[in-house]
């Protein structure tokens, strides 16, 4: 496959450039870098052999940096971070949109736009969504004035996923966006999305207006703007909105130029692929008409009514079709992976390269829309029940006739092109006797070929990631440095459910506690039990009698969950307690291995 610079995606990605910054390095004050604009100039070249084709194209387009005009009055700078930051002038600043994932990269972007664009103040923020690379930033550009405007739920979104199993996700996220990877031709390049994730300073401002239904306007520093909500899309709080007077329309993340995930590689919560097709309907009868430019949270922009009709209407009919074939097709008896074998997309939507699997792909995402209406099990009772990875990798080793016979299966698969299955057996292989190097060093080949053929940058990351640590153990990621923001964000309640999720139940089975907490600043009393290794939790006039009583804040009860001492907490009753319920709480694995056990 050739890389056709003619195409139009080409021109549209360049156009509207202003400039760029002439430090290539983002760098925290310390010196750590945080962003590198030149870190793709590999992509320059042609496609090596170890790259596809169609992702290097991808690569080319996303890796452009710099300051660019969508419409008179719009701006976005693109390429420094895994996101957009878009501008729009108003009378007498800047609202700032989506300020990208870390205060560095933020800041840096604000910077290259006054730079051309004059020392404009910020008059005011949106949140198109509740994930981090629309939001974390924030305190790199908002200057005490003006008002930060989000979707209804946004908090309890952005907080929520840090909160729950966001140990897990950031573990799985590093081999998603191959962060432990080198970037280059044999490497991590680019995610489909974006690059990759900025590793600065993150932050969180709450919204201080919600955006709570479709239809709903506001003027913000003399600019009209209305919105539409588009809630459980690609974010469970996310929104569209528009520009009257701009006639330029704003998709969020719901239509970016790559097939869009329905469940991630590092998991979340499935998505709900028919609301997304009817919204993007619906954006369209609402502001298709009406609009010169349309614009997003990712990627290059779409001009031309004609244009934004086509575009919006194959990104609609894309999570459209995976829906509904999808549900047809269980109900003719098949299970996920057989529908994600067999399920191709019209020729209509594989000729466009914006639905291409840069980033979600077909066969992962027909799997969420099976996860989301059935779950897990296959229906057939051999999966009911199955034994967990090593216990049945050493029952096929056995029934294959030992590790030597296993792997010279493994090889011939491999020589005849059949990666996927060597794979399956080299990981029996791997679980089942981890210290045997030969078998390693043949599944890491493995995964490098899988790799380096894959379409999605995400299963790309993960394939390439997953070669690395076969070859060189876990690599650790470095203990991170949790947002006091974000932290601070958090609810008690919120705080309780961390505090629940990471109690070691069994050693906690004959404990019985009684705790009441009143939170000075919050004027709020909680009770929290243990019993029968569960940490309840709920909100009360009066806690009744307690094994200990706590009158504290909402930050003096993380730094009490963190260990960083009880200063100004009074404590009434047996503070005894407080040390026996925190020896119940473990502190999670943030290394864990993934392709070994």
């Amino acid at each position: 496959m050739s890389i056709d610079h003619a195409h139009p995606d080409f021109a549209d990605a360049d156009r509207g450039f202003i400039g760029t910054r002439e430090d290539s390095v983002i760098a925290q004050a310390g010196g750590r870098t945080v962003w590198d604009l030149e870190a793709y100039a590999f992509l320059e070249d042609p496609c090596p052999p170890t790259a596809h084709p169609s992702l290097w194209r991808q690569g080319q387009l996303v890796a452009r940096h710099g300051l660019y005009e969508v419409t008179p009055g719009i701006y976005q700078v693109r390429g420094f971070d895994l996101s957009n930051m878009t501008l729009v002038e108003g009378d007498a600043g800047v609202i700032v949109i989506d300020p990208l994932i870390s205060e560095e990269t933020a800041a840096a972007a604000l910077a290259l736009y006054r730079d051309h664009r004059g020392q404009r103040p910020v008059t005011g923020v949106i949140y198109t969504h509740a994930h981090v690379d629309h939001f974390g930033g924030v305190l790199g550009i908002y200057e005490g004035e003006g008002p930060v405007v989000a979707p209804d739920g946004f908090m309890e979104s952005a907080v929520s996923e840090n909160v729950y199993v966001g140990i897990a996700m950031g573990r799985r996220a590093s081999y998603m966006y191959g962060n432990l990877l080198e970037k280059g031709p044999e490497g991590q390049v680019g995610c489909g999305l974006g690059m990759a994730t900025s590793a600065g300073s993150i932050g969180l401002l709450a919204p201080t207006v919600s955006i709570t239904e479709s239809g709903q306007e506001l003027v913000i520093d003399g600019v009209r703007i209305e919105f539409h909500l588009t809630p459980d899309t690609e974010c469970p709080a996310e929104m569209n909105f528009y520009f009257p007077d701009h006639r330029a329309l704003c998709l969020a993340e719901n239509a970016t130029r790559n097939m869009h995930n329905l469940v991630t590689l590092r998991g979340a919560q499935v998505r709900d692929a028919r609301r997304w097709a009817a919204y993007l309907n619906e954006a369209l009868q609402l502001f298709g008409e009406r609009s010169d430019v349309a614009f997003a949270s990712h990627h290059w922009p779409t001009w031309g009514q004609e244009a934004i009709a086509e575009y919006l209407s194959l990104q609609r009919d894309l999570y459209g079709y995976l829906h509904d074939q999808t549900l047809r097709m269980i109900n003719i008896g098949m299970t996920g992976p057989e529908i994600a074998e067999e399920l191709e997309l019209p020729p209509t939507l594989e000729a466009a390269w914006h639905t291409h699997g840069y980033y979600g792909s077909t066969s992962h995402n027909v799997k969420a829309v099976y996860q989301r209406y059935l779950g897990w099990f296959s229906g057939n009772p051999a999966d009911l029940w199955t034994h967990p990875p090593v216990a049945r990798a050493e029952r096929y080793l056995r029934a294959i006739g030992g590790v030597t016979a296993t792997v010279e299966a493994a090889r011939q698969f491999v020589a005849e092109g059949d990666y996927r299955f060597a794979a399956e057996l080299l990981n029996h292989v791997v679980m089942a006797e981890p210290d045997r190097e030969e078998p390693r060093l043949a599944l890491a080949e493995v995964y490098d070929h899988l790799g380096h053929g894959a379409e999605n940058a995400t299963w790309r990351n993960f394939y390439l990631t997953g070669a690395l640590e076969l070859r060189n153990g876990v690599s650790s990621q470095g203990e991170p440095t949790p947002s006091i923001h974000l932290l601070l964000a958090l609810t008690p309640d919120q705080i309780f459910d961390a505090m629940a999720i990471r109690l070691d139940g069994p050693r906690a089975w004959d404990a019985t506690l009684r705790l009441g907490f009143f939170f000075t600043d919050l004027a709020e009393e909680h009770l929290v039990t243990l019993a029968n290794g569960v940490l309840s939790h709920r909100r009360v006039e009066s806690p009744g009698p307690v094994d200990v009583h706590l009158r504290l804040t909402k930050g003096q009860l993380l730094a009490l969950v963190g260990g960083f001492g009880r200063d100004g907490v009074e404590i009434t009753g047996d503070e005894a307690v407080l040390d026996q319920l925190r020896s119940y709480v473990v502190a999670p694995e943030r290394n864990f291995p993934i392709v070994t056990p």
